[in-house]
């Protein structure tokens, strides 16, 4: 499922259309337009304009071209595709096939090009001027500082904390786990309730694990991830993993290191 990573992998691919003129709008699925927009308001704000810039936010990718901002969101099935090349063949929830049903929203550029989202679930969606204020810091850089502000308060648990965007912006369920994980911290902790040096563990953790899963290729080439199963077993000490709902998410944490 896209998670930071993925999205990072479509900002790389996008940087091939900046310089482009959009010469066609494609919106054929017009529940796939958010933020109260039509598929006309699209094609009326992007059409004729030259995409200056491909920026990222979380998972939230951002493509500039001198008017409304468009942004695009890939919830948990959607690819990104620039002139038929992907950079993800296939994402591990999603299809392993092509199908033209699945064609969510397109750019066609002056003088032959296309940028695509495919979306066999229909769970990601497209808008004009998004709120890039409305998401929390980005967690590939996020500093402890302001990661100590996102936690600041919380009642809930330190995973649901984690996965809202909103404190927060990047982090899926996958990357959660492992990054608990690895910094040895219950999914079930109180938010609030972490010290100063283990804020700073956690800060660490999430850049650390970020950076090293992204030169692996992606969110699912986490240490934890082969163990995420019934019978499944810490790769750290050997314990038997548990199994919880943490955050309304499917979570594999280890009871016996992770406190």
């Amino acid at each position: 499922m896209p998670e930071i990573l993925e999205v990072e992998s479509y900002r790389r691919l996008a940087e091939q259309v900046v310089g482009r003129t959009v010469a066609e709008v494609e919106a054929p699925d017009a529940w796939y337009v958010k933020g109260g927009a039509r598929p006309a308001d699209l094609v009326d704000a992007l059409t004729g304009r030259r995409v200056t810039a491909v920026r990222r936010r979380g998972k939230l990718l951002l493509v500039d071209s001198g008017g409304p901002t468009l942004g695009l969101r890939f919830g948990m099935t959607g690819r990104l595709l620039v002139d038929g090349v992907a950079s993800i063949e296939y994402l591990r929830w999603g299809a392993r096939r092509r199908d033209p049903a699945w064609e969510r929203f397109g750019l066609i550029f002056r003088g032959g090009g296309r940028l695509l989202i495919e979306d066999p679930r229909r769970l990601g969606g497209v808008e004009l001027a998004p709120e890039e204020e409305a998401l929390g810091p980005d967690a590939w850089s996020v500093t402890t500082g302001r990661l100590a502000a996102a936690l600041a308060g919380g009642r809930g648990p330190l995973k649901a904390r984690l996965l809202d965007q909103s404190r927060l912006a990047g982090l899926g369920n996958l990357l959660v786990d492992e990054i608990l994980w690895r910094a040895g911290l219950s999914p079930h902790r109180t938010a609030g309730s972490l010290d100063q040096n283990e804020e700073r563990t956690l800060g660490r953790t999430i850049r650390s694990t970020v950076a090293s899963l992204d030169r692996r290729g992606g969110s699912h080439t986490g240490d934890l991830m082969p163990a995420r199963g019934v019978g499944g077993c810490c790769p750290v000490d050997g314990d038997l993993l548990q199994r919880d709902v943490v955050g309304g998410r499917t979570t594999w944490w280890c009871p016996g290191h992770q406190r």
